[in-house]
């Protein structure tokens, strides 16, 4: 047995190597500066946790965690229904399987930087196709200046592009369902909501937990998509966290922004950890 186990680490070392170069070392890196003033990479003064005390103490620090935390919040609450809808709503036949899964799959082939374009281009009053429909529905030309508008289209936004995702976790979840469940559901007259609460749904909660996992760290971190819709605004309305950071990394601020990353990091692995647990928990309770 001990042969076998050190043979196994043989396999296992290749990629361990790739991921502490691309994972660990920055980290490690990105920690170190987080103690120091840098003003330039030669030149730094270590000011010990000074730059933590600031983060921490500061309103704007919590105003920006609460924004994140109610995108993440709103994002989750429509993307995991609606995925779950759509993925019990594909066709059963072969040939249409592979056609819907296609087509949802779509929004998830499109650049993250290309997303905030194509949504800005489609709201375009003179040119979007959105932007010529929506004020017929009392949308206003100016949204940006409206926290309400701006809002809705950063969420609408991150629901187009990831609701793929969890469509596709949650198909790949119920193809494990036996037939003869369903037969068995049949035979006794179980209503569609029966069926999905007691024969769907338990074989989904593993899927589940990734995908929120998974959506929440995306979307608590969210950037990309959303710094170009508005810049933050209105009246900083949309400053999430990973904009707060991407201001302190664009003037050149390296311990601070070192800091900040590690604060962010240390939130999203705290929230993996509870994932993790939660995870252990629904296993025993399967096995018990």
């Amino acid at each position: 047995m001990k042969d076998r186990t050190e043979i196994g680490w043989l396999f296992v070392a290749p990629a361990a190597l790739i991921l502490s170069l691309v994972g660990l070392v920055p980290l490690i890196t990105v920690v170190n500066y987080s103690f120091f003033e840098i003003f330039i990479l030669d030149a730094r003064f270590w000011v010990g946790t000074e730059w933590y005390a600031d983060i921490i103490g500061s309103g704007r620090f919590w105003a920006s965690f609460g924004r994140s935390t109610l995108f993440s919040a709103s994002a989750l609450t429509l993307q995991i229904p609606l995925g779950i809808a759509i993925a019990l709503c594909i066709p059963k036949r072969k040939i249409w399987v592979g056609i819907t899964l296609a087509l949802v799959a779509l929004p998830l082939l499109v650049p993250w930087n290309m997303i905030p374009s194509l949504w800005l281009s489609l709201l375009n009053s003179e040119s979007g196709i959105l932007g010529r429909i929506l004020p017929n529905l009392g949308w206003p030309s100016d949204w940006k200046l409206s926290t309400r508008h701006t809002w809705a289209v950063i969420i609408v936004m991150d629901v187009w592009h990831w609701t793929s995702l969890v469509v596709l976790l949650c198909y790949s979840a119920l193809t494990t369902v036996p037939a003869a469940y369903y037969q068995a559901a049949a035979i006794d007259g179980a209503s569609p909501w029966q069926v999905f609460r007691h024969i769907q749904l338990p074989k989904l909660h593993h899927v589940l937990l990734m995908a929120i996992l998974l959506r929440f760290m995306d979307s608590f971190m969210i950037y990309t998509e959303a710094f170009p819709i508005n810049a933050g605004g209105p009246d900083g309305a949309t400053t999430f966290l990973a904009v707060d950071l991407g201001e302190e990394i664009k003037a050149f601020n390296y311990g601070p922004s070192a800091a900040r990353s590690v604060i962010y990091f240390m939130i999203v692995l705290t929230v993996a950890w509870m994932f993790s647990k939660a995870q252990g928990k629904l296993d025993r309770g399967e096995q018990s």
